[in-house]
């Protein structure tokens, strides 16, 4: 119980690595928010948010846009009106391009970028805004935590998908950023990279060559499940990482160093 009577929003929290991570979280004690634009997992299967209630856990399902300022907003405000508190917001929320330099669209590139950097930025924005107004829980020196979801590919290139890796090499930056920025005043920020993750969900990503070229890069002898990234979360998220702050950790089976 890590996270025993800890608020927690996941943004994306409907599907894939949010929905382990929002469950992750619940298990270990959370008061879980899961900010999505939609409540119907891409994988299928049950909603987060049943699936937590129904394992005795406490969540609630907030309709959040996160390329939307004001929905951001919204987002923080009423879960501090629910649950009293913010400790630690999860910015997971990301879209997909498909397509090289030369072949990406201005309106492929704004709407990856959108998802990816501006809701990264006004998540870490209006949570830390709030986080600033709030003391830190009796027996912690934080007064607030940000994990950002980035990826191995905001460090190497994105095969035929320029807009995302540039997204996600962002969210490595302003994690960096953030940190060194609000560090004095007991915020923590850190970011988990994913490698190949299979979630269940379908289309080009787990085509027979994606994945051949995956396990042919990955050391470790299978690829990744969401729920390897959803423990590294839980790590940052708690107080066990209070002095760790501005890293970038690997989740990727070895594929960053091979």
């Amino acid at each position: 119980m890590r996270l025993k009577d800890r608020v927690v929003i996941v943004t994306g929290g409907a599907s894939g690595i949010g929905k382990s991570i929002s469950i992750k979280a619940a298990n270990e004690g959370a008061r879980v928010v899961v900010a999505d634009i939609r409540e119907t997992p891409l994988e299928g299967g049950q909603n987060t948010v049943d699936a937590i209630l129904m394992a005795g856990g406490i969540s609630t399902y907030m309709n959040t846009d996160v390329t939307n300022d004001n929905d951001v907003k919204k987002l923080i405000s009423n879960t501090v009106k629910k649950y009293g508190f913010l400790d630690v917001i999860i910015n997971n929320a990301a879209a997909h391009g498909r397509a090289a330099l030369l072949e990406t669209t201005e309106d492929e590139w704004d709407r990856v970028m959108a998802v990816g950097a501006k809701g990264m930025f006004f998540g870490c924005k209006y949570a830390i805004e709030q986080m600033l107004k709030q003391n830190s829980r009796q027996g912690s020196e934080v007064r607030g935590r940000i994990v950002n979801i980035s990826s191995q590919h905001g460090m190497i290139r994105a095969p035929n998908d320029f807009a995302y890796g540039v997204s996600k090499a962002c969210a490595v930056y302003m994690t960096r950023q953030i940190a060194g920025d609000y560090a004095k005043f007991g915020i923590v920020c850190n970011a988990v990279a994913p490698g190949k993750i299979l979630t269940g969900k379908t289309g080009a990503a787990i085509s027979p060559e994606a994945i051949s070229y995956s396990e042919d890069r990955t050391p470790w002898p299978r690829l990744g499940r969401s729920e390897d990234v959803a423990s590294a979360v839980i790590f940052f998220a708690s107080d066990e990482a209070s002095f760790i702050t501005g890293e970038n950790l690997m989740v990727d089976g070895g594929w960053m160093a091979n």
